[in-house]
């Protein structure tokens, strides 16, 4: 057991883009693997049950292994070099440019790096309908989560830490995306 974590180690340390997208592709896909489960199978009784969608699964995995934690990366990075330390006003400073600075361009790269990925013609339709929305839960969830991360992890394992976050996160952004905003507004 100590050779493998050993190995974990010396990768995220030789290798830590490809360890770090690794990790956070696999939490994409496995937060969209689990959501189909839930929508098609247990949810969902029909006979026969739904397929799985492996193009929706592949489109996660594009965004969670290339894009996604590729931003994630330097932009800790940044923010560590920039702010140093777990003080409580250096954490809030995080805290808030994270969310206020960080997030709401990286929503509108998911959803229009989503948007193309699946033809459609206006790229930026679903942002506009669900990017308010999402920001909105986003800081319920997110704001919390960072001021663990901040506190508490260590910043090589940050991408790391978002990214088991983001499991239960993404989970969430699945089910905003599959949805439409107009419907959920409406309710």
């Amino acid at each position: 057991m100590s050779r493998i974590i050993m190995l974990v180690k010396d990768t995220f340390r030789k290798y830590p883009m490809v360890a770090n997208s690794t990790v956070y592709g696999t939490m994409c896909v496995g937060a969209e693997f689990s959501q189909q489960i839930l929508t098609k199978r247990i949810l969902n009784k029909t006979e026969p049950p739904q397929p799985i969608d492996t193009d929706v699964l592949g489109r996660y995995a594009i965004v969670g292994t290339l894009i996604s934690p590729n931003i994630l990366y330097f932009w800790y990075k940044w923010l560590d070099k920039t702010f140093v330390g777990t003080a409580p006003k250096i954490i809030v400073k995080k805290l808030l440019i994270d969310q206020f600075i960080m997030t709401p361009p990286f929503y509108v790269v998911f959803f229009v790096a989503m948007s193309f990925l699946e033809g459609k013609k206006d790229l930026l339709e679903e942002c506009k309908q669900k990017f308010v929305p999402t920001f909105k839960t986003s800081c319920v969830f997110w704001l919390p989560a960072q001021a663990i991360n901040f506190m508490l992890v260590p910043p090589p394992a940050r991408v790391i830490y978002v990214g088991m976050c983001s499991f239960i996160w993404i989970n969430m952004l699945c089910y905003i995306k599959r949805n439409d905003y107009n419907t959920i507004k409406e309710e």
